[in-house]
């Protein structure tokens, strides 16, 4: 069993209600061999929802309290980006689960690049913070692009 980020999967939960659905990451779902979630919704964020962008850091930086992730508008979602992070965690480990496939550039699941805080567009190196527990839950987790390379 894999992990997916739900939106990958087509289910419309990314900040502005889409989906960017991949469809062989839909069909894993479909076929029962993955599991698709989405940490900033299990962290109580509704959906859509004002974009949100870690200010000025990593997923990392968040999980160690250094840094906040903030919405457009200016409000603190630090919380509920941890505390869905912290939920997928939980969920993979009662489940076995021990790899991922996750949303690129999001400040919740990108695994190589995030946005950088200014919401320009630009991107930065970092995961965000979904990624980051789960690469220190054990976890391995991978983009799209990465996961189909690995075979």
């Amino acid at each position: 069993m894999v992990l997916v980020s739900a939106c990958l999967a087509g289910i419309r939960c990314t900040y502005n209600g889409r989906d960017r659905e991949i469809w062989w990451v839909k069909r894993m779902v479909m076929e029962g061999k993955a599991i698709p979630l989405c940490p900033e919704v299990l962290g109580g964020l509704p959906i859509p929802r004002p974009p949100a962008e870690i200010a000025g850091g990593t997923g990392d930086d968040v999980l160690d309290g250094k840094r906040r992730v903030l919405s457009i508008d200016g409000k603190d979602v630090t919380k509920e980006f941890v505390e869905g992070a912290m939920m997928v965690v939980k969920i993979c480990e009662e489940i076995g689960i021990k790899e991922a496939i996750l949303a690129s550039e999001s400040p919740s699941c990108g695994c190589r690049m995030i946005h950088n805080g200014t919401f320009t567009g630009a991107l930065r190196s970092g995961m965000g913070v979904t990624a980051a527990a789960l690469r220190r839950a054990g976890i391995e987790a991978f983009e799209p692009d990465m996961w189909r390379r690995k075979g």
